[in-house]
């Protein structure tokens, strides 16, 4: 069974980012206001999702997405690699959207 890393947007402003190994359920649980953290928004939604072989990696990696700029979420979902190896390389801010 796979974990997965995922990210929402909440009410078209605010990331954020979880693990779960039933990606299904959790969305549900974040839509119908069990979720701690999300309760407070009106408007979730699953902008991304990445499978891990198993919970430590997937913790890692939530880890890791959770301490980034919004700017380098926006490229991870976008999928544009190329602007997320300039954000990690730089400390400078860029404007993506």
């Amino acid at each position: 069974m796979g974990y997965f890393v995922y990210i929402l947007l909440c009410n078209q402003k605010t990331f954020y980012t979880g693990s779960t190994d039933n990606l299904e359920r959790r969305i549900k649980e974040h839509k119908s206001k069990k979720s701690f953290y999300t309760k407070q928004f009106s408007d979730i939604e699953l902008v991304y999702q990445e499978t891990c072989k198993g919970k430590m990696e997937a913790e890692k990696r939530e880890f890791q997405i959770k301490g980034w700029s919004a700017a380098k979420k926006r490229a991870l979902i976008g999928g544009n690699k190329e602007l997320l190896k300039k954000l990690s390389k730089s400390t400078e801010s860029v404007d993506v959207l």
